[in-house]
C-alpha cells in the first residue's frame, strides 16, 4: 500500500522534513510556481498537511484537497488554520504544545530583566565607552513588582512560576478563574493598571486581536512595562508605538510582531524597547521536540486514527 500523499506549505527544517519524506509521499506546495495547476494535479490524493506555526492556511486551500484528513501544525500557534472549517470538515488538527513551554517562558522571563533592569541599554553603554566617562545609571529593583499576565496557559503558568522566584507578585486575567495560587482580575484593563510588567501569554487568532489596544496601554501607564512572546496581532502595533513615543508606558520587551520579520521603523530606534526575532522556542533541543511531535501526529493518525495532541476547540 503507497504512503499517504503530505502537502507541505511551510519550508520545515531538515530534522522535521527528512522523516516525513522517509514515510510519506511529500509534495511541496510552497516551492510550486502554478499553484492552481499544483492543487489541480496533486489536490486530490492529498490526505495531511504540514504547515509551520504562522503559515496562513485558508479554506479555498483546503477545499482542493477533499480527501484532507489532518492539519500537523509544527508549533503550538494554530491561528492560521481555520478551525471551525476544519469541525465542519472533520478534519483533525494538531499541533505542538507543552514541548516548548520552559524555552518561551525563559524569554519572557529575559524580557523582564531586560527591560526591567535596563541590561541591554547598559551592553551599549559598556561598548560604547562610556563607563570610562561616567558611572551606569541606576534602575528600579524587580523584587516587589507586580506582574499582570493575559493568559494562563501553560506557557502562561511556567512565566509565572519564574518570576515568582524573583519575589514579584504575579495575578492574571483570562476566559476563566482558574485553581492556582495567582490573583484573578477578571478585566484587562484593570489588570493593566495595577501591573508593574504586563505579560502577554494568550493564544492569537481572531478574539485576541488587538485585545492590548490604547486604553489598556493607557492603564498600564507611565511605570509600566509590556512584554510579548505570544503572537504579534494581539498588541496593536500602532497603538503601542504611539504609547512608546509619547511616554504613555515606560518600555516594552518584544519577541513577536504583527507582520514578522517586519518591524516597525519607530521601534528600532527607541532605546526603551527590547526586540528580539521570534526565538521563544528556538533552541535545538525544543525544535527537535517540536519536529518529532509534529511527525508523531501524523503517524499516529495514519495508523491508529487518533492523534496525540488536538487543538482544543476541536476536542
Amino acid at each position: 500500500m503507497p504512503p499517504p500523499d503530505i502537502l507541505v506549505t511551510a519550508a520545515l527544517p531538515p530534522f522535521l522534513y527528512d522523516p516525513l519524506k522517509a514515510d510519506y509521499r511529500c509534495h511541496d506546495y510552497y516551492v510550486a510556481t502554478d499553484k492552481p495547476a499544483f492543487l489541480a494535479a496533486q489536490g486530490g490524493h492529498i490526505r495531511g498537511l504540514v504547515q509551520g506555526g504562522h503559515t496562513p492556511t485558508t479554506p479555498a486551500l483546503l477545499a482542493a484537497l477533499p480527501k484532507l484528513e489532518i492539519i500537523s501544525v509544527f508549533g503550538v500557534g494554530y491561528d492560521g488554520v481555520p478551525v471551525d472549517y476544519c469541525r465542519q470538515r472533520g478534519i483533525k488538527v494538531t499541533n505542538t504544545p507543552d514541548v516548548l513551554t520552559d524555552d518561551v517562558a525563559d524569554v519572557a522571563l529575559a524580557l523582564i530583566l531586560m527591560t526591567g533592569r535596563g541590561f541591554v541599554r547598559l551592553d551599549r553603554f559598556v561598548r560604547a565607552g562610556g563607563w570610562l566617562e561616567r558611572g551606569p545609571e541606576l534602575t528600579t529593583k524587580l523584587g516587589g513588582q507586580k506582574v499582570g499576565i493575559l493568559g494562563l496557559g501553560r506557557i502562561g503558568k511556567a512565566i509565572a512560576q519564574r518570576v515568582e522566584a524573583l519575589g514579584m507578585a504575579v495575578a492574571y486575567t483570562g476566559r476563566t478563574r482558574q485553581d492556582v495560587p495567582y490573583r484573578f482580575v477578571p478585566d484587562l484593563t484593570a489588570l493593566a493598571a495595577e501591573s508593574d510588567f504586563l505579560v502577554v501569554a494568550s493564544p492569537g487568532g481572531a478574539a485576541t486581536r488587538n485585545l492590548v489596544n490604547a486604553d489598556v496601554l493607557a492603564a498600564l501607564g507611565k511605570k509600566g512595562i509590556v512584554v510579548n512572546i505570544a503572537r504579534g496581532s494581539i498588541i496593536d502595533e500602532p497603538a503601542l508605538v504611539a504609547a512608546l513615543q509619547a511616554g504613555t508606558i515606560k518600555g516594552a520587551g518584544l519577541d513577536v510582531f504583527a507582520d514578522e520579520p517586519r518591524v516597525p521603523a519607530a521601534l528600532l530606534t527607541m532605546d526603551n524597547v527590547v526586540l528580539l526575532p521570534h526565538v521563544g522556542s528556538a533552541t535545538h533541543e525544543t525544535r527537535q521536540a517540536m519536529g518529532d511531535l509534529c511527525k508523531a501526529n501524523l503517524d499516529a493518525w495514519f495508523r491508529t486514527g487518533k492523534v496525540l495532541t488536538l487543538v482544543p476547540e476541536l476536542a
